[in-house]
């Protein structure tokens, strides 16, 4: 097996985060896990930890050195804390290395003199990512599972931690592997074909051959196709409020959260910078966004929060346009501001409680709107239409059809980015056996698409992509 950075060292980390709590976990993982914690570790039991069997939790003192000690004269004496260990045997681990978990009281002083313990009885302090690098590079996890590692971690809904449970379990791996290994079979029947192109015989056939390629293209583009919904099931879609002063808008987004997080007040332009606030709706993460009201104004900080708020316009995925209802002639012009033209957008007429009821049918009558666009009527003094309104933002977004656990969405940048350049690939094979080009060239762009198909699993990738990624990882994963 390989060691993170082939150095065989035994790391240790915290791998609980930073806070009180009742339990803090240290692991150490490494070749000489045992001969390190034996010697700042004594079980309540009396056998050696040399002797512990693997996937048990025993009680167990942790140690810490004599302050007067140094080097070779380290004695560990002084308890530091009760704890449970758990011994994972190689491969049978996360890093498929040997591995010790210590898992004691969850106070940071108790965590960081164990830790000390560990670096003085022969650990070096692992790395960020480390302990997930080591598993990737010992065959433990492929190179999108360890990316579902952190988004499982960072996982804001239960939609996001869906989709990341999918690649930790191995989906994505299984996809992409089915996808390279159709396309190096050709391309060794190809490449076969190039090999004896003199005696003119013909290992694949060309319409075959496109039958795959293309068949290979639209799986991808199905994919690429998902990862904007990816991308807002992992880190939730930005909605955006805008509208005049005083139409409402802190009162929404107050309503939506189901608490005041915004001040709301009758005078005009207490809204002066962004208030962003994340809420859950049905299993998904929406970040709202309220925003200062739009109005011609000399006042700087007023000026201010209005260049704030058409940045946050040009950000969203979605924008709600608040129109007072009870006076539509003034506050429906906003529609006619070109930052909002085009968006993606809801329009909704808030205040209704304040109109007869008979009036409220006839609103949308009263507001010149865009082809297609129906407004809601809603109130945030009576909840009156929050309810649609809740429903047509997750069909705006594009989540209420939108089903992770019956493909595997791409929500990763890296991925996407990957997927982008296998299409070009596959695109360019394509136009080249349409062209009747020589095979060579076509089994060049073949092996690319393959190539390229690799650098998601990590079958094929650099030392340059695993730091960029595992960067990313707290010390303790």
């Amino acid at each position: 097996m390989l060691s993170a950075g082939g150095s065989g060292d035994t790391i240790c980390a915290v791998a609980t985060p930073v806070g009180e709590g009742g339990i803090g976990i240290i692991r150490i993982s490494g070749p000489d896990t045992l001969l390190i914690a034996s010697r700042f570790i004594r079980l309540r039991s009396g056998i050696p930890l040399s002797a512990l069997e693997p996937h048990r939790l025993q009680l167990a003192d942790i140690l810490r050195a004599d302050a007067s000690a140094t080097g070779a004269a380290l004695h560990f004496q002084t308890p530091i804390d009760q704890a449970l260990v758990v011994y994972m045997k190689a491969p049978r681990s996360y890093t498929a290395e040997d591995v010790l978990e210590i898992h004691a009281h969850g106070n940071q002083t108790i965590l960081a003199m164990i830790s000390e313990s560990c670096l003085q009885a022969g650990c070096r302090l692992a790395m960020p990512g480390e302990f997930t690098k080591r598993a990737f590079l010992n065959g433990r996890l492929d190179l999108s599972q360890a990316e579902g590692v952190l988004a499982t971690i960072r996982a804001t809904s239960e939609q996001s931690l869906a989709i990341a449970q999918r690649h930790l379990r191995g989906d994505l791996k299984r996809e992409v592997d089915r996808l390279r290994s159709r396309l190096l079979a050709v391309l060794a029947h190809l490449e076969a074909g190039i090999d004896f192109a003199e005696e003119d015989i013909e290992f694949v056939d060309r319409n075959e051959l496109k039958t795959v390629l293309r068949e290979t293209a639209d799986v991808i583009d199905a994919a690429l196709n998902s990862a904007r919904t990816g991308r807002i099931l992992r880190d939730g879609a930005r909605v955006v409020i805008v509208g005049r002063p005083n139409v409402g808008k802190s009162s929404l987004l107050n309503r939506l959260l189901r608490e005041n997080r915004a001040i709301v007040t009758n005078t005009p332009g207490t809204t002066r910078d962004l208030i962003e606030e994340t809420v859950h709706l049905d299993g998904y993460a929406l970040s709202l966004v309220d925003t200062a009201g739009l109005r011609e104004t000399s006042d700087a900080i007023e000026r201010e929060g209005m260049r704030r708020t058409e940045e946050a316009v040009r950000d969203a995925d979605l924008l709600i346009i608040v129109v007072d209802a009870t006076d539509l002639a003034q506050t429906a012009s906003i529609l006619n501001i070109p930052v909002l033209d085009g968006a993606n957008a809801i329009i909704v007429l808030n205040k209704v409680d304040l109109l007869p009821p008979d009036q409220i049918p006839a609103l949308p009558h009263h507001v010149a709107l865009p082809q297609g666009i129906v407004p809601l009527p809603i109130s945030t003094v009576t909840d009156e239409g929050l309810g649609p309104l809740r429903k047509a933002i997750k069909d705006k977004v594009g989540l209420r059809s939108s089903e992770p656990s019956e493909s595997v969405a791409i929500t990763n940048v890296r991925h996407q980015e990957i997927l982008l350049r296998c299409r070009d690939y596959l695109a360019q094979a394509l136009a080249s056996i349409e062209a009747g080009t020589h095979s060579e060239c076509v089994a060049v762009d073949l092996r690319g698409a393959a190539d390229t198909l690799g650098e998601i699993t990590g079958a094929i990738t650099s030392d340059e992509v695993l730091h960029q990624i595992f960067s990313q990882f707290c010390i303790g994963k």
